[in-house]
C-alpha cells in the first residue's frame, strides 16, 4: 500500500457494505473516497490524497467538501462500525506517484457512528477508541457532518459565530466546560480581541443573568460595552478599604526600601500592623488574629504605633525605618489619587458589603462587574488587582462550608499581572493569579486570561487553561508559545493563526467538541468596547469643532480625575 505509483482513488469502488449503507449518486463527492490511509502511528498517522479527486471537490457546492485536503480541513475515515474524524496537519507532494497524489499527516480528533440512510456522522464523541487499518479509505467531511459534530446542547452552550468555511453552521461554546477549566483569549492588537471578549461575556451573561463575573479592565474599554448588563466600578465609586490588604500587599504599597533595609522595614511593619488591627473590637471578639486578618484599623492608629515604637529605647534599629513608613502613610492619606482606597471614610467594617457588590451577590440581572483600573495610580495598580483577585480566591476557600456559587474572574492584559520569569518583579498579583490558575477550579473559581502577548505570560499559566481561543498572532514567539500549549488535535490549525482575518479565531480544548476555526458574530455597536481605532484621515480632514476641549482636559489633568 505504500507504493503510491499510479494510484487513482476515484476509480476504486467502495466495498459492497458501503454501497448498501450509503446509496449516494455516483457523482456525489461525499460518497467517493479522496484518499487512503498509509500509516497509523498515533499523532504521526499518514494518508495519501488523490489530486484529481481533490480538484473535483473544489467545485463542490458544499464548502466543507470544497476545502477537502487543505491544511486544517477535516476528513473522515471509515472504520468497521462508523467514522473516524481527522484534521489534516500538513501535506507534501508524493514524488513516487508521478505527481498524482499528495501525502499528509493527520491528527485524529474523534469518532462517531454512521447514519444508515445518509452515511453521515452521528453521535460524535471526542477521542478515539479504535484506530483504522492501513488501506482504509478517506472521505471528505461534509457540512452536514460538521453540523452534527458541532451540534450543541442549548441548555449549557452559547453560540458566538459560524464554523469556517460554512456560513450557517453555528459555533458554540459549552459554558460549563469553558469556565470549569479556565480559558484564554489571545490575539495581536487590532484583531478584534476586545470585541470578541465582550461578545463571549455578553452571551454568557445572557445565558446566566444571575451569574457572578468580575472583570479587570486596565484601559477603561469595557464600561461602554456593559452599561446595561453590568455594574461599572472605577476610582470614583470603587471605595476599596485599605485594610483588606494582607501583609504582603501592605509591603508593596508602604515600603520603598530594598535589600537589608526592606527586611528591617517589613519586620517593623508586621509588628505595628498587627498591633493596629488588634485595637479593633472585632479582634477582641475573635481572639487570636494574624497580620493578614482582614480586620479594620485606623491609619492614624498605625502611625501612632509607629511613632511610639520609634521612641522606645530598646528598639533594635534607628528611627529611620519608622519614619520612612510613617511618611509613606501620610503621603497616601494626603494624595487625592489614592482616596478611593486610603480615605478616612473607609474605616468601617464594610467587608461583606464590598464583596457583595463586587461579586454581584445578588446580581439583580447585572451579573458582571467591570473594575476600571485605568484611573488607579500606576504604582499601586498591580496591588489593587492583587487584592481583588485574592478576595475572589479567599472567598471561595472560606466559603467551602456554604452553598457558594462559582465566580468568573476575567483579567485583561494578563501578561502585565502574571509575567514570565524574565519579566517578573515579585509582585503579589502574579502569585495569586498563578494560584487561581492552578487551584481555582477546585473551589469554583474560573479564570479568563486575555492578552496580546502570550509569550510574556508566566510559564505554565497558559497550560492551565482548558480552552484556548486564538485570534491572529503576528509575533513568532507568541505563535510558538501557543503551539506548545495547544493539544495535538489542533496542530492542523496552528499554521493558519498568522493568516486569520479580523474577527476570526481558532478555538480548541474543553469548550468545543473539536478544534474549530470560527468567524465571530458581529456585535451590536451598543455592546462593543471603546477600543475602536480612530480614523486619522477623517478626523484630520476636518477642523477642531470643540475649542473648549483642551481646557476641560487640563482641568481634569490637574484634578487627577475624570
Amino acid at each position: 500500500m505504500n507504493d503510491m505509483s499510479g494510484h487513482h482513488f476515484a476509480s476504486h469502488s467502495a466495498p459492497a457494505d458501503v454501497e448498501r449503507r450509503a446509496p449516494f449518486p455516483p457523482d456525489d463527492n461525499a460518497s467517493r473516497p479522496i484518499g487512503v490511509v498509509l500509516e497509523i502511528a498515533g499523532s504521526n498517522s499518514q494518508i495519501a490524497l488523490d489530486l484529481q479527486r481533490l480538484s473535483e471537490c473544489t467545485a463542490d457546492a458544499d464548502g466543507a467538501i470544497a476545502l477537502s485536503g487543505q491544511v486544517g480541513s477535516q476528513v473522515k475515515i471509515r472504520t468497521m462500525d462508523g467514522w473516524l474524524l481527522a484534521a489534516i496537519r500538513d501535506q507534501r507532494q508524493d514524488r513516487r506517484a508521478d505527481g498524482g497524489s499528495v501525502l499528509a499527516h493527520i491528527d485524529f480528533v474523534g469518532e462517531g457512528g454512521e447514519e444508515r440512510l445518509t452515511g453521515r456522522i452521528m453521535s460524535f464523541q471526542r477521542g478515539v477508541t479504535r484506530y483504522p487499518m492501513s488501506g482504509a479509505l478517506v472521505y471528505p467531511a461534509t457540512s452536514e457532518d460538521l453540523r452534527q459534530i458541532h451540534a450543541s446542547d442549548a441548555g449549557t452552550s452559547v453560540t458566538v459565530g459560524t464554523v469556517y468555511p460554512t456560513g450557517d453552521i453555528r459555533a458554540a461554546l459549552n459554558v460549563d466546560a469553558l469556565l470549569g477549566k479556565h480559558f484564554a483569549l489571545l490575539g495581536s492588537t487590532g484583531t478584534g480581541k476586545s470585541t470578541a471578549a465582550a461578545l463571549i461575556l455578553h452571551r454568557i451573561c445572557e445565558k446566566a443573568p444571575q451569574g457572578h463575573v468580575v472583570m479587570i479592565d486596565p484601559h477603561g474599554e469595557y464600561a461602554a460595552a456593559f452599561q446595561d448588563a453590568g455594574t461599572i466600578f472605577d476610582v470614583g465609586n470603587l471605595q476599596m478599604p485599605y485594610w483588606l490588604m494582607n501583609f504582603e500587599e501592605h509591603c508593596e504599597v508602604l515600603l520603598n526600601s530594598t535589600g537589608q533595609e526592606w527586611q528591617e522595614d517589613a519586620d517593623i511593619l508586621a509588628k505595628c500592623l498587627l498591633a493596629a488591627r488588634s485595637r479593633n473590637r472585632l479582634a477582641q471578639v475573635i481572639g487570636k488574629i494574624t497580620v493578614d486578618s482582614p480586620i479594620p484599623y485606623l491609619l492614624s492608629d498605625l502611625g501612632a504605633i509607629l511613632q511610639d515604637e520609634a521612641g522606645k529605647l530598646d528598639k533594635a534599629t534607628s528611627t529611620a525605618p519608622y519614619k520612612r513608613i510613617k511618611t509613606k502613610i501620610e503621603e497616601l492619606k494626603a494624595d487625592p489619587r489614592y482616596q478611593f482606597m486610603f480615605s478616612g471614610m473607609l474605616v468601617g467594617d464594610t467587608m461583606a458589603e464590598f464583596i457583595a457588590k463586587i461579586f454581584r451577590m445578588p446580581g439583580e440581572g447585572r451579573p458582571i462587574s467591570i473594575i476600571d483600573v485605568s484611573g488607579v495610580p500606576s504604582d499601586i495598580t498591580s496591588t489593587v488587582v492583587a487584592v481583588l483577585s485574592r478576595l475572589v480566591f479567599d472567598f471561595a476557600i472560606w466559603g467551602r462550608k456554604e452553598s457558594t456559587r462559582p465566580i468568573l474572574l476575567v483579567c485583561e492584559e494578563a501578561h502585565r499581572y502574571v509575567p514570565s520569569e524574565q519579566h517578573a518583579d515579585g509582585a503579589a498579583v502574579a502569585r495569586v493569579l498563578s494560584r487561581i490558575a492552578k487551584e481555582g477550579r477546585k473551589y469554583g473559581i474560573s479564570l479568563g486570561l486575555i492578552t496580546q502577548r502570550p509569550s510574556d505570560l508566566a510559564e505554565g499559566v497558559l497550560s492551565q487553561c482548558g480552552t484556548i481561543i486564538s485570534m491572529r498572532l503576528n509575533n513568532d514567539r507568541d505563535q510558538n508559545f501557543v503551539k506548545a500549549a495547544m493539544p495535538e488535535g489542533a496542530r492542523g490549525f496552528l499554521d493558519s493563526i498568522p493568516a486569520l482575518r479580523n474577527r476570526e479565531c481558532i478555538i480548541c480544548g474543553e469548550g468545543v467538541t473539536i478544534p474549530v476555526r470560527v468567524t465571530f458574530d458581529d456585535l451590536e455597536p451598543a455592546k462593543r468596547p471603546a477600543s475602536a481605532d480612530p480614523s486619522f484621515t477623517a478626523l484630520w480632514g476636518e477642523p477642531v469643532s470643540d475649542e473648549g476641549a483642551v481646557d476641560r482636559i487640563v482641568q481634569r489633568w490637574r484634578a487627577q480625575g475624570k
